[in-house]
């Protein structure tokens, strides 16, 4: 099976603070419909309040990022035996979310 990426950018989540609550429990409730399917991997949103470092190969940190970096938001990593059915997943996100989701592959890793 190959794994997917579903995510969106935080400013596409344009909700009120009294939506937020309704989004929440739909967004949660579509996840646990991915565990209980079995095709959930991991998900998450980033921490827009800690700042993103780059580490390099010596172990040198420092406060910037590759240009055009822009990894923020929410996303999730499903285990899907079709692209179709990724794309049937990314639409319930999008549906609980309100907001269009991207829909990304991960390459064959035999590894992993």
């Amino acid at each position: 099976m190959t794994k997917y990426l579903i995510s969106f950018p935080s400013e596409a989540m344009v909700v009120t603070p009294e939506e937020l609550p309704a989004v929440a429990h739909a967004a949660h409730a579509v996840i646990e419909e991915a565990k209980a399917a079995g095709v959930y991997v991991f998900g998450g949103g980033i921490n827009e309040q800690v700042e993103p470092v780059l580490v390099a190969a010596d172990g040198q940190v420092s406060p910037k990022t590759y240009p055009g970096s822009r990894l923020k938001g929410g996303y999730t990593v499903l285990e899907l035996p079709t692209r179709e059915a990724a794309v049937e997943w990314a639409r319930k996100i999008a549906h609980a979310c309100r907001c269009a989701q991207e829909l990304r592959e991960f390459m064959y890793d035999p590894a992993s």
